[in-house]
């Protein structure tokens, strides 16, 4: 069974359906519901993994609170390896207000938390378990990313790292050489400068992010056109959009799964699509996330 490492975040969300974005100063009255379900990009992908096969190794920070309490009931439910996951005395645990509109696009805002209390202790205890490949995000600190990047390619263990949510200021340049690299539309822009919408956009994208990061692939999440991946545009698999919450942390943890077995990131890229479009006809963060054989399932129709 193929292990992955996730160093990244762990959240409790707060989602509030909404029928618009409000505006500075305005105040907008939701008839929709409201709930708090698990989240954070790291918990999401973690979940992932495990439920589309792999062996999910979880390094991440969780305050001593019920949300804390709660977050780790569900991952050891989902049979991830928490033994890596420290519990902070002094910082509660990272929390994210998700608005969902009615088209199923969110906007999010995270407090980090406890997420910034990952230990370095932790994330050499992880990587000396000896993972397939060290998955992260850009949702814990700087140091955190670059200290457990930099662990990693020492033991010679491949690095993908989803892009997000993206900083312009992050050091990208003191990143070791990694496996796949994937920003979605948005943090391509903010990298790079460039809007990704089509070939030439993304090849001219990924020309300028290569200056700055060296990787074997670049793989660009397109939202519904799919992504972009060694000069191909994998199409994605059409269905209604509830809500998109948790799609980029799925699409790139089951092309990370898929991409361990032989290498082939276009055949990943496909089943990493077929996933995505599971999660965004479902509302919720973890809980929107498939088993692999609904994925299986949906690529056999296709």
């Amino acid at each position: 069974m193929i292990k992955i490492l996730t160093v990244s975040s762990a959240n409790m969300d707060f989602v509030m359906d909404t029928p618009t974005v409000p505006e500075g100063g305005e105040t907008i009255i939701c008839h929709g519901s409201y709930k708090y379900v698990p989240g954070g990009k790291g918990a999401n992908s973690a979940v992932a993994v495990a439920r589309l096969g792999g062996k999910s190794v979880f390094c991440a920070s969780v305050g001593r609170d019920a949300n804390g309490d709660a977050l780790l009931e569900l991952y050891n439910n989902e049979k991830i390896d928490t033994r890596f996951i420290y519990r902070s005395n002094d910082c509660p645990t990272g929390l994210a207000a998700i608005m969902v509109e009615p088209s199923g696009q969110n906007r999010i805002i995270v407090y980090p938390g406890a997420n910034a209390k990952i230990t370095k202790e932790a994330i050499d205890a992880a990587v000396a378990e000896r993972p397939d490949a060290l998955f992260m995000q850009l949702e814990t600190s700087v140091e955190t990313v670059i200290y457990a990047a930099n662990a990693a390619s020492e033991a010679g263990i491949p690095i993908v790292i989803d892009a997000g949510p993206a900083d312009p200021q992050f050091p990208l340049e003191k990143l070791p050489e990694i496996e796949i690299f994937s920003p979605n539309e948005s943090e391509t822009e903010i990298f790079t400068g460039v809007k990704p919408c089509d070939k030439a956009s993304c090849e001219k994208a990924i020309e300028i992010l290569s200056k700055r990061v060296k990787a074997k692939h670049y793989c660009i999440k397109l939202g519904d056109k799919g992504c972009y991946v060694d000069g191909v545009i994998v199409p994605p698999i059409k269905t209604k959009a509830v809500d998109t919450t948790a799609a980029g942390d799925t699409f790139t943890a089951a092309l990370t799964l898929e991409y361990l077995k032989d290498g082939d990131i276009i055949r990943a890229a496909k089943f990493a699509c077929a996933a995505a479009s599971i999660v965004v006809s479902r509302a919720g963060a973890s809980s929107s996330i498939p088993y692999r054989p609904e994925v299986e399932a949906l690529i056999s129709k296709q």
